[in-house]
């Protein structure tokens, strides 16, 4: 095993491997089980290096300019990032497409960007960065998506960012970024596809101008400290409202397809970071502290598959329309304060999977719906509804239902135990006592009799006691 080891670095560093780039466009070495560390590969002319899923350790190699496409994704780099980015800081880096996430990549990003003009893919997700999004990220301007989630990022986000006009994919999950959601994110990103700010300290209200996005397709602002009302303008999100064909390659923007020399290569697009999302339109608002009723115009949002507003403090009722999202597949609005009966409309989300109304005030009963009396029990729970799928029966305004019958087995009809069969036999039996004991009462003779008899009863009762006390 040591041999073997010492083999692979010793092959790693022989420049004469990384001289042979005079006759090699593209170079793919990805899903092996290479190890050891690179060195410098600066004096290569490659075009395309991908390098990812293997097991390469020690720091980024300092990489040639004349680069387009480079992949160390899913390996064991590590330490600063620095002298990657910020190398040759007078030479013009042409690189179109950067991997270098789910590594173990430590430090600041850098603040020296301008050599990166022609970037328009970046991934530095899943490593451990932190510090602040620098300002020199203003240029960026053909960057098309940028992920940097599941690092320990912090700060604001830096207005810098707003000169990136190309972007299509923001995905920020999983740091420390706090203050508002900028106004400038609606106002100057009007191409965006992917905002996912979740799971950080972002607090304050929802911006209007986050209507503005008329391309935003999935907004997950899930897990963050957000307050104040659901915007009432979002069904101005044309992407989220109007149905549409299926996304296809032919709405791929231009700067997501890179042909040299002979070699066509995709860019991870939108139409690939959704299939890992797993919903292709989704809205995501869940624990986050935000309150009022959901508005009615929420509804609107025809196009919409997947809707979580769950652990939050809606209250008021569930909006009467809600059936109007027939596009639905997965409904949450679970942990909140809402009121009154669900919606009868909402039998008609024949597509929905996944429903989740627990712990509110919900009351009355569940619609009846082949879809909803599907679900698991566990849907409805914490509420004061009744019907299936759960186990309590309704009743009308506290009125026992009628006596419900069924046929036996030769053809006759028998009453099912209900309350009427009893309130009927009760009601019989006290009329007929009465009728009985009155007749003795108003007959004197009958009457003296009667008294004498109970007396005897009452003396024997007597007698017994004593007995026994």
């Amino acid at each position: 095993m040591r041999e073997k080891s010492v083999l692979v670095e010793i092959f790693w560093n022989l420049t004469w491997f990384w001289n042979l780039t005079s006759q090699v466009d593209y170079l793919n070495l990805s899903h092996n089980q290479l190890y050891g560390q690179i060195q410098n590969i600066s004096r290569a002319k490659y075009l395309v290096v991908d390098l990812s899923s293997n097991h390469f350790t020690g720091a980024l190699p300092i990489v040639p300019t004349s680069l387009i496409w480079l992949d160390l994704s899913n390996s064991s780099f590590s330490g600063s990032v620095f002298h990657f980015f910020c190398d040759r800081l007078d030479e013009t880096k042409l690189l179109f497409v950067l991997h270098l996430e789910n590594n173990f990549l430590t430090g600041k990003v850098p603040d020296c960007w301008m050599s990166w003009q022609y970037l328009r893919f970046l991934n530095l997700e899943i490593n451990h960065l932190t510090g602040n999004v620098p300002m020199s990220t203003r240029y960026l301007q053909k960057l098309d998506s940028l992920h940097l989630r599941n690092n320990h990022l912090y700060g604001k986000l830096p207005h810098s960012l707003q000169n990136c006009t190309s972007l299509s994919v923001v995905d920020l999950r999983g740091n420390g970024f706090s203050g508002s959601i900028p106004i400038w994110i609606g106002k100057s990103l009007s191409w965006l596809n992917v905002l996912n700010l979740r799971s950080n300290k972002f607090e304050g209200d929802i911006p209007n101008e986050v209507c503005y996005l008329k391309s935003l397709q999935i907004l997950d602002l899930a897990h963050n400290k957000l307050s104040g009302m659901i915007p009432r303008c979002f069904h101005n999100l044309s992407a989220l409202a109007i149905l549409s064909e299926s996304f296809d390659e032919g709405e791929v923007p231009e700067n997501a397809i890179l042909v040299t020399k002979g070699i066509k290569m995709e860019l991870l697009t939108f139409k690939e970071y959704r299939k890992i999302l797993g919903f292709v339109k989704g809205m995501d608002l869940s624990c986050n502290f935000m309150y009022g009723e959901i508005p009615e115009e929420l509804t609107g949002l025809l196009a919409l598959q997947s809707l979580n507003l769950s652990n939050n403090r809606f209250t008021r009722r569930i909006p009467s329309k809600i059936g109007n999202m027939a596009q639905l597949e997965s409904l949450d609005f679970s942990m909140n304060q809402l009121d009154d009966e669900i919606p009868p409309s909402m039998t008609n989300l024949t597509f929905l999977s996944h429903l989740n109304l627990a712990y509110n005030n919900l009351t009355g009963r569940i619609p009846g719906s082949t879809q909803l009396q599907s679900l698991d029990q566990s849907s409805f729970v914490g509420n004061e509804l009744c019907g299936a799928p759960l186990n309590k029966n309704c009743s009308t305004n506290g009125v026992i239902p009628p006596p419900t019958v069924e046929q036996d087995g030769e053809g006759g009809y028998r009453l099912l135990e209900d309350g009427w069969f009893y309130v009927g036999l009760g009601v019989g039996f006290f009329m007929g006592f009465w009728i009985v004991l009155g007749s003795l009462l108003v007959n004197m003779p009958w009457s003296i009799l009667l008294s004498q008899l109970l007396n005897r009863i009452v003396l024997k009762m007597y007698h017994v006691i004593v007995e026994y006390v």
